[in-house]
């Protein structure tokens, strides 16, 4: 199994622009790669006993590349509930989770 990776992008309100530049800066790493299916970043708000939720960017294998630029630690697969795809190709849905219907 490949190692996945997370970073927080801040409060939900505030993660906007930290969302903007990560999709901005995977964009060229992603275009450079040919596109693969199976690079991809999703990020999720997460509560966990906080008041506030919190963005977590989570970043495939394949965009370890830009994980490691932004200093994202290495974490568990992430489950798909209320996960959106941030940056990559939709096709990645099923490439990363194929067990998933």
């Amino acid at each position: 199994m490949q190692t996945w990776f997370s970073q927080s992008l801040g409060d939900g309100v505030l993660a906007f622009e930290p969302k903007e530049q990560l999709r901005e800066q995977f964009e060229p790493l992603f275009a450079a790669a040919g596109r693969p299916a199976d690079m991809a970043v999703f990020a999720r708000h997460e509560l966990e006993g906080r008041l506030q939720c919190e963005v977590i960017a989570y970043f495939s294998p394949a965009a370890i590349a830009l994980a490691q630029t932004l200093g994202a630690k290495p974490c568990d697969k992430p489950t798909t509930a209320d996960l959106d795809l941030l940056a990559g190709d939709p096709a990645c849905w099923a490439a990363l989770f194929p067990d998933t219907p």
